[in-house]
């Protein structure tokens, strides 16, 4: 068997050169490509190889590429997970080659960049979190024994060591457009990846390879991966969150048929509060909302939620508080005045190092997509309407969360079920 390569794809994993920096639109195989290309590099030379993506989930699916790429090829491979002796927090995925040759795919972290020596793949750099601190700590290693190092990414504005590498004589740099890829055999509906994009700007980033100034947003890629835990997931782990004790405090932001509804836990820890679960619901009707969103409440962790209770959300609002006490969930009315403070609150605790959450592309850009903008009248607006392909949902979202993590007022209330009533029979 053999493994099918567009001619772009081809010319990377053939290429001999020692640094590459390639900055690849979305949806053109940067993953499957570069994998490919440290499998055989690593088998050609005899030496381990690192790869490290942004976040755990990212670094799974990067190995889970090398595993078909060994399976397509007939190699004889090993799997691992363990943990990592650089970090033990991290989850340290590896293949394991009959000559002895290791691939050990990392969630980027300056102590694992410190940790193992050999060739490097930097997957989607411009999405890691301390990405100055992972050069400073990785660059030394791969100059001693002829490491190679390839980084690939789509860009996300000018503030990262991406951005700043390309530059860099050292590096034999590509760029590869969709356009480009579609002319070489990529086999992708243009038109329908525009449509979806939503707006000018993510079109021009994401699959025009454009370096995009980030003067209008008002949480700058920077700013946000300053925030970013490649330890942190998505899902919910509610048997840990038990086991600890921990308090979480959610934030629900409510949408039906073009918006998300998504629900966002945090926990305080210290001065700090940490992302323990984002929960998105797409094109759900109500009654299964409200019944996902109790499901979370009903779980002994949660102490308070704060619910977007604006128009369609306030049917869904009453409901849950009814069921839960009105101390339990908070009804929110967005104003003009209140979303100034809820984005306030969150932009102030992010450059404070006081949130952290995910590494994970559709956070980032909903993070990133809203701007700040004070109208002639002098009235102050924020916007990510759905001209930036969403509403902005998950960002309101831990915006509430926040809200509802703040000191609250007032006495707890209870919820009744009547008299208490005893059956005549029974063990006493």
């Amino acid at each position: 068997m053999s493994v099918r390569l567009l001619p772009y794809q081809r010319a990377v994993v053939l290429s001999r050169e020692r640094f590459t920096w390639n900055c690849w639109a979305r949806q053109t195989g940067k993953s499957f490509t570069f994998s490919l290309r440290r499998l055989l590099r690593g088998m050609a030379r005899n030496r381990h190889q690192i790869i490290l993506s942004a976040g755990a989930r990212q670094s799974r699916e990067v190995m889970e590429k090398l595993r078909r790429h060994c399976e397509s090829l007939r190699l004889w491979y090993e799997w691992r997970e363990l943990d990592c002796l650089a970090h033990a927090a991290i989850r340290q995925l590896e293949i394991r080659l009959g000559s002895g040759v290791r691939v050990i795919g990392l969630p980027a972290n300056p102590m694992t960049a410190r940790g193992f020596s050999g060739d490097v793949f930097l997957d989607e750099f411009a999405m890691h979190a301390d990405d100055e601190a992972i050069w400073a700590a990785l660059f030394p290693t791969v100059l001693r024994g002829e490491g190679e190092l390839d980084i690939a990414s789509t860009p996300r504005g000018c503030a990262n060591m991406f951005a700043r590498l390309r530059e860099n004589p050292a590096f034999g740099a590509r760029t590869l457009t969709l356009s480009e890829a579609v002319e070489q055999g990529l086999d992708v509906d243009i038109s329908g990846l525009r449509a979806a994009a939503g707006d000018e700007w993510t079109w021009r980033q994401e699959f025009c390879c454009e370096f995009l100034d980030e003067a209008t947003a008002f949480l700058t890629y920077a700013l946000i991966q300053a925030c970013q835990d490649a330890r942190l997931e998505t899902e919910i782990d509610w048997p840990a969150l038990r086991r600890r004790g921990a308090e979480l405090y959610a934030g629900v932001d409510v949408g039906r048929r073009r918006d998300l509804t998504v629900v966002w836990l945090w926990e305080r820890e210290g001065d700090r509060l940490v992302t323990r679960g984002v929960q998105v619901l797409r094109d759900c009707p109500f009654d299964a909302q409200e019944e996902a969103i109790a499901g979370i409440l009903a779980h002994r962790p949660v102490a308070r939620c704060c619910i977007d209770a604006t128009g369609m959300g306030l049917h869904l609002a009453e409901r849950l508080a009814g069921r839960f006490g009105d101390f339990r969930v908070e009804r929110v009315v967005f104003t003009s005045g209140l979303k100034n403070e809820l984005a306030g609150r969150l932009r102030m605790m992010a450059e404070r190092g006081h949130l952290a959450i995910p590494v994970d592309e559709e956070i980032s850009a909903d993070w990133h997509s809203v701007a700040r903008v004070v109208t002639g009248a002098g009235q102050v607006r924020y916007e990510a309407d759905r001209s930036r392909g969403g509403h902005a949902d998950r960002f309101w979202a831990a915006a509430l969360g926040l809200h509802a993590a703040r000191e609250p007022g007032g006495a707890p209330g209870f919820v009744s079920g009547g008299r208490l009533t005893f059956a005549r029979t029974g063990a006493w």
